[in-house]
């Protein structure tokens, strides 16, 4: 119900927050130790030797400092951490990586927790608890590109960024973050790119088999407890002589949430000349809304990967990737309308003060009568569901060319439904409060089916009438890409050691449908028509109020209402389309040489980027005179436009000797408008009060952010065990893309019935490139196994990272209005996580939190339309202990206890300032048990 959107707020849910790893200080100091045992490490290092692992599991030699030498099989947390530290420093960019510690062993429930705990990555949780969207370096998600296996992925939202949550991790053998760019890399983001791996089944030795499986128990130290269960089946193999190699995997997540309680008030009331002439009362609500949530979620992945490799020469490869994520939020709740003026005079009378009791000239305690309370029965279902399909192959052409085709199509879709209905009393009702609690007194019974009516309560959808809403979202997103590229050695050159080039091509169009339906009841033209609720009704509690409700199923009992459009310029504006053809050029030279006597390595490339980019949507006239939402007048709008980018990138790693590498980048980047800036959309009409015309809307001429980054980074590595590393970035953002009013000639705009007025230039207020600004940070990162500092704490070790962001952007804060400045939308000044872990003789433990200081994010408003709103930071902790099974008829089967948000931190969304809450919610901790075997 539109009518009080912009009135909801709620209250904390107490909770235990007295563990905390706090890892800021944590990582600082973590940090400055290891650095300090640098020079002691340094001579174990003689003693202690470890190879890169591949992901068959390769073996780790190590010199126990006995005279002969012991081949050690790494496994579990060790193994992936290791394999992450060779990606870490082979490449030739600055990256970031995860590596599953076993086949189908990722431990978080989606890949978005795991990449949140990189350096400088942070990630945001939704209204559920669950990580979603991923930011880099403290810039909006929207700036970073999601890859998989290379190729850019399309999203479900109404934006670029990916919602992470789509990818199970148990599908996934690791993540790659380039936090500078590579040009043989195409689809790279401002702030970064992240891209996902699948496996390849021909780099396994022999065929491997894992089933997996969890049971979780959610919402502890909560009034109701949830449940989830996670199951994976993974399986690899090669044949023909290990020319074909298969890999399938499938993963299941189903689980309900226990309820969770939502409350909201309407702030304070004045009762204007209560105590005589120019003497106020304030009743501390001017109404409220408490509501009980249940939420429940379905995902199912599936993986498949085809490789043939017929000779050292050919390899050609399919990828598959298939997920669906259906979502359900089940809502009952009450909200009651107290010293608020009656909407429907009609209908409604103005509430009376009864009995209160006075703190000065504020009530304290008391009732209000004449409450006509409405009772709310709400559900939103969501099904998203991404595909994709890739071809590579690669062709060894005679010693010194390659050749590389890879083709691929990747498409998400998201439907849904969220509806609202709306019940009432036969009656008045008398309601008692007391100021600073949520708990509130009826003289009604809202549970008795004989006394309650599903209504258009308070006369809201006029001539149309509205018992209730419902809002059918569609988003389609689909990307088809081909690259080609040539690779060749250059053994004789001076300073470069090879060459790669070639062209990507993509094709891009993404389409917004939005259609809204009022309610009413079936077959009744009244207004105030009522029907009862249906038979099987239930009843419950309404949030933490102690009211108790009569409730039912909305989606399962809609043909209790006729369903009639809604049509208003907002809805029009949400429906669009918008198309992007792509084409870029680029070249990659390799670097291998000396500077004086420091070997050099690293990279010099070059992207040409053409971007043509169109947008199709609805043009309506807002105010044209004597038209109502139903014959408004409307027109289709197609508009585009085209440029060009030269994106130059320089990686550079000196290698200063003793494992210590010095890396630096200078590059020139760039990301696309927000799909939905670049719509055409636009609303527009004449203001005869002000004699002018004026109007909104998206602007398909927009043109890209654009910065030029500049990066430091100090590496110490030893081998592949561990490493301590120090880095600093600068980013000159030359664009960034706001919203303003310029004065515009609307002449392009009218429509045969749009008022003629005498001058057609007016305010137009749209998505413009304005000016930039710059971003900078710090990060230190350490990966370190205790036993490098000392034998007594063998299988003891520590993954710690801190960063910390500036910028000097300052935006319009349109959270307020435009009232104000804000801070770039993605930005914490502060990001951490730290991760202590055990594991030795099959044993293993591990606790890590992630850190994030307050931010800006953005979320879905009450008109499915996307909203920037205050977060408030937030520490997750989380703990996982196992036992492997490594001899034995038992050896491959381990077991797993995992607790996550062991602290119960707290969702909070805010105005500005935190004593203005929107919303604030607790989850509860969750406890899973799990079984993993392999074969």
């Amino acid at each position: 119900m539109k009518l009080f959107a912009n009135k909801r707020s709620a209250r904390t849910v107490p909770g235990n927050t007295a563990f905390q790893l706090r890892p800021v200080a944590a990582g600082c100091a973590v940090f400055m130790a290891l650095a300090s045992h640098a020079a002691f490490a340094q001579e174990q290092e003689n003693q202690t030797t470890s190879q890169a692992m591949a992901q068959s599991g390769g073996d780790t030699a190590a010199n126990n400092g006995n005279a002969g030498v012991q081949t050690v099989k790494v496994t579990g947390i060790r193994r992936g951490i290791e394999a992450a530290i060779s990606v870490k420093k082979n490449n030739d960019s600055i990256v970031e990586a995860i590596s599953a510690e076993d086949i189908g062993k990722l431990p978080d429930q989606s890949i978005a927790e795991s990449i949140a705990r990189l350096p400088g990555l942070t990630a945001q949780r939704d209204e559920h608890g669950n990580a979603t969207v991923i930011s880099i370096r403290g810039l909006s998600p929207s700036f970073s590109t999601g890859l998989l296996n290379g190729r850019e992925q399309v999203s479900v939202g109404d934006n670029r960024n990916v919602e992470f949550d789509q990818y199970p991790g148990e599908m996934l053998s690791g993540v790659t973050v380039y936090k500078t760019p590579d040009a043989g890399l195409v689809g790279q983001g401002l702030s970064g790119t992240i891209d996902m791996q699948t496996v390849r089944p021909l780099d396994f030795k022999e065929r491997t088999m894992a089933v997996n499986y969890r049971r979780e128990k959610t919402g502890l130290g909560m009034d109701t407890h949830g449940y989830s269960n996670r199951s994976t089946f993974s399986y690899i193999d090669q044949f023909a002589n290990r020319t074909v190699g298969i890999a399938f995997g499938f993963s299941r997540l189903q689980g309900v949430t226990g309820e969770q309680t939502r409350f909201g008030s309407w702030g304070t009331g004045t009762l204007k000349n209560y105590f005589g002439e120019g003497k106020d009362a304030t009743v501390p609500f001017a109404g409220m809304e408490s509501f009980t949530e249940v939420y429940s979620q379905e995902r199912n992945g599936l993986m498949g990967v085809l490789q043939f490799r017929p000779s050292r020469e050919f390899s050609s490869t399919i990828d598959l990737f298939y997920s669906r994520y259906d979502r359900n939020t089940n809502t009952h709740g009450i909200q009651l309308p107290l010293s608020d003026s009656p909407t429907n005079v009609g209908y409604d009378v103005a509430g009376q003060l009864v009995n209160p009791v006075f703190s000065g000239s504020t009530a304290t305690s008391g009732a209000f009568n004449n409450v006509r309370a409405v009772v709310r029965n709400d559900k939103e279902s969501y099904s998203d569901t991404t595909k994709s399909i890739g071809w590579n192959n690669k062709l060894k052409l005679n010693r010194d060319w390659s050749a590389n085709l890879d083709l691929s199509w990747n498409t998400a879709e998201r439907t849904g439904a969220n509806i609202e209905t709306y019940g009432t009393s036969t009656s008045f009702d008398t309601v008692g409060f007391t100021a600073g609690t949520q708990n509130f007194t009826t003289g009604l019974n809202y549970a008795d089916p004989n006394t309650m009516r599903l209504t258009d309560v308070q006369g809201w959808g006029g001539a149309q009438t509205q018992a209730g809403y419902v809002k059918f979202p569609h988003v389609y997103d689909r990307l088809g890409a081909l690259r080609f590229d040539l690779t060749r050695d250059l053994d004789d050159a001076w300073i470069f050691s090879k060459i790669n080039f070639g062209a990507n091509v993509t094709n891009r169009s993404k389409t917004r449908d939005y259609t809204e339906n009022l309610l009413s009841i079936k077959g009744s033209s009244n207004p105030y028509a009522s029907a009862p609720y249906p038979s099987g009704s239930g009843s419950a509690t309404a949030g933490a109020s102690g009211i108790n409700i009569i409730t039912f199923d909305p989606l399962a009992n809609l043909n209790i209402y006729d369903v009639n459009q809604k049509l208003h310029p907002e809805i029009y504006n949400k429906d669009w389309t918008v198309r992007e053809k792509v084409s870029t050029a680029f070249a990659k030279l390799n670097i291998d040489t000396q500077a004086g006597p420091i070997p050099l390595r690293g990279a010099l490339g070059l992207q040409v980027v053409h971007t043509q980019q169109s947008s199709t949507a609805f043009s309506v006239d807002n105010l044209a005179t004597g038209t109502t939402d139903a014959n408004r007048p409307t027109g289709t709008n197609t508009e585009g436009t085209s440029y060009n980018d030269v994106l130059p990138s320089l990686n550079l790693i000196g290698d200063l000797g003793n494992q210590q590498t010095l890396r630096f980048s200078l590059a020139k980047i760039m990301a696309r408008p927000n799909l939905n800036d670049m719509r055409a959309s636009r609303t527009f009409g004449y203001d005869q009060t002000k004699g002018e015309y004026s109007g909104s809307g998206g602007n398909t001429q927009l043109k890209p952010f654009r910065a030029k980054s500049l990066d430091l980074s100090y590496e110490k590595y030893w081998d592949n065990q561990a490493y301590v590393a120090a880095a600093l970035f600068y980013k000159k953002l030359d664009t960034y893309i706001v919203n303003a009013g310029n004065l515009v000639d609307f002449t392009p705009f009218l429509l045969p019935t749009s008022y003629q007025a005498p001058s057609n230039v007016g305010i137009y207020t749209t998505p413009v490139n304005g000016s930039g600004g710059n971003m900078k940070g710090v990060e230190l990162s350490a990966s370190m196994p205790f036993n490098l500092l000392t034998r007594y704490l063998d299988g003891f070790g520590v993954v710690a990272n801190v960063a910390q962001n500036s910028s000097a952007v300052s935006l319009p804060d349109i959270t307020n209005g435009g009232s104000g400045s804000m801070v770039l939308p993605g930005l914490s000044k502060r990001a951490a996580s730290l991760t202590l872990y055990y594991e030795k003789a099959g044993f293993s433990a591990r606790v890590a939190e992630r850190y994030r200081s307050d931010f800006i994010g953005e979320v879905s408003d009450y008109s499915g339309a996307r909203e920037l709103t205050y977060f408030q930071g937030e520490k997750v902790v989380d703990m996982q202990f196992g036992y492997e099974f490594q001899t034995g008829s038992m050896k491959g089967l381990s077991l797993l206890v995992q607790m996550t948000n062991v602290n119960n931190a707290p969702y909070m969304r805010y105005r500005k300032t935190k004593d203005n809450v929107i919303e604030d919610k607790r989850f509860g901790r969750n406890v899973m048990i799990g079984l993993n075997y392999k074969l």
